[in-house]
């Protein structure tokens, strides 16, 4: 009876440790493995290019050559963010360029950058910059 259960002890013991170990390898593994450097350099030129356009994933990954469910993975793992939301921080990046311009409205500015309303707009602006398009335009004094 003792055999046994020192034998079941010993496999538990191997078991966690093969697992702690693997862990470690898989986490290394994770931290691989994104685009590299010239399908994230077309992938970024096409965005910018089409910062105002509905960019379908489709498209970008045919750009880098991959199918959607790994271009997502290995984009999410190259840039940290997953790309529509890249696409979108591009489109409020491009817009705050724009703001700096006083001449511009916000609408103008809005459908500048891809944005149906004056709404919508505002609405995305104020998620991914905390704070809306006026009161960001206001702080450029």
């Amino acid at each position: 009876m003792h055999r046994q259960y020192a034998e079941a002890l010993g496999i538990v013991l191997t078991h966690e440790l093969v697992r702690i170990n693997g862990d470690t390898e898989l986490q290394e593994q994770v931290s691989r493995g994104g685009l590299p450097s010239w399908q994230q350099k077309r992938v970024v030129a096409y965005v910018e290019e089409h910062v105002a356009d509905d960019i379908p994933l489709a498209t970008l990954a045919e750009l880098a050559r991959l199918s959607p469910y790994h271009f997502s993975r290995s984009f999410k793992r190259s840039f940290g963010l997953p790309p529509h939301r890249y696409h979108a921080s591009r489109r409020i990046e491009r817009a705050k360029q724009l703001l700096a311009n006083r001449e511009l409205s916000v609408t103008a500015i809005a459908l500048e950058v891809g944005f149906s309303d004056t709404s919508t707009f505002t609405s995305a602006f104020h998620r991914l910059a905390g704070e809306t398009p006026s009161y960001y335009r206001r702080r450029l004094d």
